[in-house]
Order: C-alpha cells, then structure tokens, then sequence
C-alpha cells in the first residue's frame, strides 16, 4: 500500500500535470511547481476525496509544501478516525 506522501505526490502530479517522479517533498506548491489558486482548491478536493477525509479549507490552502500536506493530511487522518 501506498504511503500518504506517496499518495499526495501522485494526486499533486496528475492535478498539476506533472512527473511523479520530479516531485519531491520539500517543494511548494505555489513557488515551486507552479500550483496557481484554482489549482490549489482542486488540489484540496482531490486531497479529500483520495483520503476519505474532509479538510478545513483554510487550513489546507496555508500548507505550503508537499511533505507538510502529508503531515497535514495524516493529522486530519487520525483525527477523523480515516486509517491511512
């Protein structure tokens, strides 16, 4: 089974239209892959609905990082009671 960065970096790929592999977890959606504030909402969707789980979507537009949404997006995990 997939981890969750790895499941966050190919919903960010294929969001994004970009190569799983050129995704790394340091990067930031916005400076670095070129996520403009559409993309980041469908972004937000797409986290949820891949998870199960739902976000506040403030909270999950202020992640800027792939690795930090993986945190993020394990921490709404747990608390929804979602097993990743």
């Amino acid at each position: 089974m997939s981890s969750v960065l790895e499941r966050v970096i190919r919903v960010t790929a294929s969001v994004l239209r970009l190569d799983p592999g050129d995704i790394k977890p340091e990067q930031r959606f916005a400076v670095d892959l070129g996520a403009e504030s559409v993309q980041s909402i469908e972004l937000v969707a797409m986290f949820e609905e891949e998870f199960g789980i739902e976000m506040d979507e403030d909270e999950a537009l202020a992640v800027e990082s792939v690795g930090a949404a993986a945190e993020y997006i394990t921490k709404v995990c747990q608390t929804q009671g979602v097993h990743v």
